[in-house]
């Protein structure tokens, strides 16, 4: 059985829908606000937006007062490592 929010700080549930969403949620956010969270991020699906909302219900237990994550038609550019790309 899943442990109560109030066990989970914002951070842990963070992480754990990072695990559970296998990086399918980009710069996903967990934000505390009067009477439960808000989800932050970027994916590529519906399906995933709403996955990312009934994790954060059913198995970590917070009460989901918006889901804010956008879904995006391309996934996020990557930074390049060492350089100018030109």
């Amino acid at each position: 059985m899943s442990e109560p929010v109030d066990e989970h700080p914002l951070e842990q549930a963070e992480d754990l829908l990072r695990r559970r969403l296998h990086g399918r949620v980009w710069e996903l956010r967990v934000l505390l606000r009067e009477g439960g969270v808000i989800l932050q991020g970027q994916a590529l699906s519906y399906y995933v937006k709403q996955l990312s909302q009934h994790i954060a219900m059913e198995e970590l237990r917070l009460t989901v007062v918006a889901n804010e994550i956008e879904v995006r038609c391309f996934q996020p550019a990557q930074e390049s490592v060492g350089g100018d790309p030109g």
